[in-house]
């Protein structure tokens, strides 16, 4: 059993990892500005029977002086670092991202100081040279173009050095696009169920995009595959099945039964939008890891998740 901090627990991918890591056996302790959240979301599971339920620690990570207090109290042996600067789509351009790296920075070396071994931290595609398309961990350049993916790529840089320096273990999981439950009412696939689920039309870009989806819960067991794993460095976490977002609003529209209000093509393209953002899997499947959802039952998952909602 292992003593698991995670920061970052209440957010979109924080509530599935903490679910599966109480399922695991382990310690689990959970930060949360406001403490803990009063209900997990259906997606995220319930821990097994007997397992111990996680403590939750109303923190502020920004504040430092907190960040200390927890850490000396926690004095956790893994760490699952989530949190971040996530409001869409301020979070590309955002001075809180200064904010966060300087914060996770501080945190680390608390995590040292108090006897941490490994770290997992999650980062971005954001991170890689998106003219590129395919992106694998050891060949496609960093070249991030917004400050979100600057600030990512630098934690990285600087937590695989001090992790070196003070023999800790540490991974870093290349997040590509995730859906799911409990996702950003203004991100794509939560945007195209709202509107056909209230009768209004969807409208949408002509959709020819390519882009890696993984559903929220298999992000968070790939998260929670490198935590208990030994192996180090970046690893993407991505389904490598890149698929036209015309084709995911296609199945949304086919799950609700309104495809006669999706428009595709009612709205211009994004400007310097790349046609395929896709991440190569092989060194995360090296490690066992597998997807459990296929993108059909997945938003069919979250379709049933904003239907819920509305009702």
């Amino acid at each position: 059993m292992k003593r698991v901090l995670v920061t970052g627990a209440s957010g979109f991918i924080g509530r599935p990892a903490v679910a599966r890591l109480c399922a695991l056996g382990h310690e689990v302790h959970a930060t949360a500005r406001q403490g803990a959240p009063l209900q997990m979301p259906p997606a995220a599971g319930a821990c097994n029977a007997g397992a111990r339920a996680p403590v939750w620690h109303a923190v502020n990570l920004l504040e430092t002086a907190a960040t200390d207090a927890l850490f000396a109290e926690v004095r956790p042996s893994h760490w699952l670092h989530l949190a971040w600067v996530t409001e869409s789509p301020a979070y590309w351009t955002s001075p809180a991202n200064l904010d966060w790296l300087g914060a996770s920075l501080h945190a680390l070396k608390a995590f040292q100081r108090h006897g941490g071994a490994r770290v997992v931290t999650a980062g971005s595609c954001a991170e890689y040279d998106w003219s590129a398309g395919w992106c694998l961990e050891d060949t496609t350049a960093c070249r991030p173009a917004t400050l979100y993916g600057a600030t990512k790529n630098a934690l990285c840089g600087l937590q695989q050095a001090m992790v070196r320096q003070h023999g800790m273990s540490q991974a870093w999981g290349r997040v590509f696009n995730l859906y799911g439950p409990d996702e950003a009412p203004s991100r794509f696939v939560p945007s195209v169920i709202q509107a056909l689920l209230a009768g209004e039309p969807a409208n949408c870009t002509a959709g020819l995009q390519r882009r890696d989806l993984l559903h929220v819960d298999d992000v968070a067991s790939a998260l929670v595959t490198m935590l208990e794993s030994a192996h180090e460095g970046a690893f993407n976490i991505a389904s490598a099945a890149p698929v036209e977002l015309a084709s995911v609003a296609r199945t949304i529209a086919s799950v609700i039964g309104r495809s006669d209000l999706l428009r595709l093509g009612a709205l211009p393209s994004r400007p310097n939008d790349p046609p395929l953002l896709c991440g190569d899997n092989r060194v995360l499947t090296s490690l066992g890891w597998v997807p459990a959802w296929s993108l059909e039952r997945g938003l069919s998952n979250t379709v049933d998740w904003w239907r819920g909602r509305t009702a």
